[in-house]
């Protein structure tokens, strides 16, 4: 017996009409519908994606790209190194300034989409992912600035953790050990934040850039409601 591969096209959206009831096509299937590719790497962009706003967002994501390269060299390094090196001391100043930048560009991004209620159209979980991503970014901010091993991570620790430990947190999180606060800098909150970032951008992606707010009716015009401002995904 021989097999006609041509008599039945296959394509890689729909596979064989006979086997829709099978397991890997159900799984094609329901990823299709939750990650449409025609989403995730679309062609064009609407013109108001074209936005100061979204390049903040842009840089955001840049300025964590550079954070996290100088953080591993200096991870790799160590403490002697960026304190006595010239190139140490260059590489602990790009990952400071990056650091800087990636909140200044944030907190703009942050506000410029609060403004413009990014959390239309379904797209609360975008909103809530970049928040929680900035709140996780403070922590892992000072964690840093506590590890530079210097006067001035010594003053920042002794001024906090009197605060710390008066809301009972001082007992597992120990402002004063530098072990402790560089392995939360340099591994358990970065995880974080890099996994929070990419499920905002997968969400950006997902659902699609907010639109700008649709002019109020003119006068004598039916009243405006809240849902002529969503837009579905």
């Amino acid at each position: 017996m021989t097999i006609d591969f041509e008599a039945e096209p296959v394509t890689a959206t729909t596979g064989n009409p006979e086997d829709a009831k099978q397991w890997t096509a159900k799984v094609r299937r329901a990823a299709l519908d939750a990650v449409p590719p025609q989403r995730m790497m679309p062609d064009r962009q609407p013109a108001y994606v074209a936005s100061w706003i979204y390049v903040f967002g842009v840089i955001t994501v840049a300025a964590l790209a550079v954070i996290i390269l100088t953080g591993c060299i200096l991870a790799l390094k160590g403490p002697q190194w960026w304190h006595e090196s010239g190139t140490g001391l260059f590489i602990n100043s790009m990952h400071l300034w990056s650091v800087e930048i990636f909140f200044f560009a944030m907190v703009v991004h942050l506000w410029g989409k609060f403004f413009m209620a990014a959390w239309r159209g379904k797209r609360r979980a975008t909103w809530i992912t970049g928040v929680v991503s900035f709140v996780i970014s403070i922590a892992a901010a000072f964690t840093g600035y506590v590890s530079q091993t210097n006067f001035d991570s010594q003053w920042i620790s002794t001024q906090a953790k009197d605060g710390i430990n008066s809301t009972g947190a001082g007992g597992f999180f120990n402002v004063m050990n530098f072990g402790q606060m560089l392995m939360w800098h340099i591994m358990l909150l970065p995880l974080v934040v890099v996994a929070l970032v990419g499920v905002h951008i997968f969400l950006v992606r997902r659902r699609g850039v907010v639109p700008p707010f649709a002019d109020p009716p003119s006068a004598g015009a039916d009243e405006w409601t809240a849902e002529q401002d969503a837009v579905q995904p």
